[in-house]
């Protein structure tokens, strides 16, 4: 519970930064989305998004530092943290088609030490002015209280991150 209260507190601090959408929330679990068109192709998208440490914020790693984040981009691959003494898998590449689709299996975080899993899914689409990207964030599983709890600060924080992710590729 006390990662619980972590995100809750997180949510509260941070602004709103990327138009986001808790989809569903139940005790068992919850669903996240973000929709939003990027100024950049989708191959730049891409290029931005299988380099997590480029857009992933510091104050949510374990380590301290995105630096560390890594991403396999391949089916087994994985999403994973380097720390002083030791590292973190926070996902696992299930699915991927360059330019276009990137699946993932975990759960971030917190999340990690609850009875849940979760499935994360980025997709992206060549518009006449770039690339519309949609991200889904699904998370099942049990929590005392229930997993509804979280969902509105996973999409904070969550959202942040995808936010991240459209300044770096729209920058290039």
């Amino acid at each position: 519970m006390r990662y619980a209260a972590a995100l809750i507190l997180l949510a509260a601090v941070l602004p709103a930064t990327a138009h986001a959408e808790v989809v569903k929330a139940e005790a068992g679990g919850f669903s996240v989305s973000y929709k939003l068109n990027i100024a950049a192709p989708p191959a730049k998208v891409w290029a931005a998004l299988i380099r997590p440490a480029r857009w992933w914020s510091s104050d949510h790693t374990y380590s301290g530092s995105a630096a560390n984040l890594t991403l396999d981009p391949r089916a087994g691959g994985c999403w994973c943290e380097t720390l002083k003494d030791g590292s973190v898998e926070h996902m696992r590449v299930v699915f991927i088609q360059q330019d276009q689709r990137l699946r993932l299996a975990g759960g971030l975080g917190p999340l990690q030490s609850l009875a849940v899993s979760g499935a994360m899914e980025f997709a992206l689409k060549p518009t006449g002015t770039g690339t519309e990207l949609t991200v889904t964030y699904t998370v099942g599983g049990w929590m005392p209280g229930g997993l509804d709890k979280l969902a509105a600060s996973v999409d904070a924080v969550f959202g942040a991150q995808v936010a991240n992710l459209k300044r770096v590729a729209e920058a290039g």
